[in-house]
């Protein structure tokens, strides 16, 4: 095909249409035979290739005694192969954008489910009675008690972590999840922690917004959010198809996605805490994370470097000297999604002043390009013990090939990635371990379905 569309081209150029004609038309008869094979998933017969391979040969074999020249044929499919690369990249580029966008998308599912939710949460005075009556928990600082973070704006992807994890706990009640969202959905958040049992687990909502303490003059991200350019770079419209498309994503410049480096800052009280991305599913009780020796380390994780790129140099500079002179280039990454962390070490090791000080050395993305995983690999460095690797398997949100005795002895499993279990472009195979912590019986849930 590819030889019979450079002849098509000589034949125009040497005013043969005829010829082109012909060509042409035993292309498009190739590319309907592939398309339908690709649309069955069968392999193609020989009884319908061989006749179609037979006539394109006879047409090519006619542009030969033509007599067009194999300087001229070269030439012309370089050209043309040079043409379906550009293609292909620009495509590549395309479908990234695309993935990225729908990753980002909230489905109208959801948006429905907070504009019930927000309206709850206005017109009940009892809900907002009941919240100031939580916050006033004692249970709230009481470290003989297990204690877990989330930052999200996604209700149910939240719920989903909080169901899972109070379902495979051994005393549920034991538990204190504390979860931080923005101003715009922490009336809904309230609403549906307040309005929903999860086996008796205390559940605290606070608003990002009413951390005065986190502003510019205190945090480099923030002053970061302030900047014009860095806002213009993640907020704008994709112009430089040579930058990745995920790493102009919002999210990697969001306070809710960095809040995560202000652990002992909002709470002060704590000794203790695990962290929880807001896509996972946890499978197996946690609380015994609380009594591992980390032997003096700030953050327990499981290290990623089983595959040989999840190491340090595949997420920092090494050609700049602050980051050759300070870290080992083959020093193994860890995940960042579940984390115990021991907020006494934490504060002994001004983890968040090393953090800010990481933050306002790359203010240029000259260090890193993306994420919170770089700058926690420089502050927590020296500073991380290994888990076990079935504590949190990874890769449920783009990997369609984990084996299923990992996820099924996994403690916790992360749907890290694009392809996020509330999205249509879910991988279907995983998509039930998300499911089956949602109420689907819920009145607002079936509403919001049916709307």
């Amino acid at each position: 095909m590819t030889l019979a569309k450079a002849y098509v081209v000589i034949a125009k150029e040497h005013n043969n249409l005829h010829l082109a004609w012909q060509l042409s038309k035993k292309i498009r008869g190739c590319q309907l035979l592939l398309s339908k094979a690709a649309m069955t998933g069968e392999p193609v017969a020989q009884e319908e290739a061989e006749p179609i391979i037979k006539s394109l040969s006879s047409l090519i074999f006619k542009a030969q005694d033509i007599h067009y020249d194999i300087a001229t044929t070269i030439v012309t499919m370089k050209s043309h192969v040079q043409a379906l690369e550009e293609r292909a990249n620009a495509a590549t580029i395309q479908s990234t954008v695309f993935g990225q966008v729908a990753a980002e998308a909230l489905p109208k599912s959801l948006h429905y489910l907070n504009i019930k939710l927000m309206t709850d949460w206005l017109k009940k005075p009892s809900l907002q009675e009941l919240s100031d009556e939580t916050k006033n928990s004692p249970r709230l600082m009481d470290n003989n008690l297990y204690h877990f973070c989330i930052f999200s704006d996604n209700v149910l992807a939240t719920s989903v972590v909080v169901n899972s994890t109070v379902s495979s706990a051994d005393h549920p009640k034991q538990l204190v999840f504390h979860i931080v969202t923005n101003g715009v959905n922490y009336g809904a958040m309230q609403a549906w922690f307040l309005s929903n049992d999860f086996k008796g687990a205390t559940i605290e909502v606070q608003n990002i917004d009413e951390f005065h303490w986190l502003n510019a003059s205190y945090s480099p991200l923030v002053k970061q959010l302030l900047n014009s350019d860095s806002r213009s770079f993640y907020f704008g419209v994709y112009q430089d198809v040579n930058v990745e498309p995920k790493m102009r994503n919002p999210k990697h410049l969001s306070l809710l996605n960095h809040l995560r480096f202000y652990i002992p800052e909002i709470y002060p009280q704590l000794e203790k805490v695990i962290f929880l991305d807001d896509d996972l599913v946890v499978q197996k009780d946690l609380t015994p994370l609380f009594s591992l020796d980390l032997h003096g380390n700030v953050n327990g994780a499981v290290e990623t470097c089983l595959e040989a790129f999840h190491r340090y140099y595949k997420y920092l500079n090494f050609s700049n000297s602050i980051i050759s002179s300070k870290f080992d280039p083959q020093a193994c990454a860890w995940a960042f999604g579940m984390n115990i962390f021991d907020l006494v070490a934490w504060r002994k090791a001004n983890v968040t002043t090393k953090y800010h000080y990481w933050q306002e050395q790359n203010a240029d993305g000259t260090l890193w390009k993306l994420g919170t995983l770089p700058p926690a690999l420089l502050s927590f460095y020296g500073l991380t013990e290994p888990l076990d690797r079935r504590w949190h398997v990874l890769g449920l949100g783009y990997d369609l090939n984990i084996d299923n005795r990992l996820i099924e002895s996994a403690a916790v499993v992360h749907f890290n990635g694009n392809m996020k279990p509330w999205l249509k472009l879910a991988i279907g195979r995983y998509k039930p371990l998300w499911d089956r912590y949602i109420n689907r019986s819920h009145p607002y849930l079936q509403d919001c379905v049916t709307s």
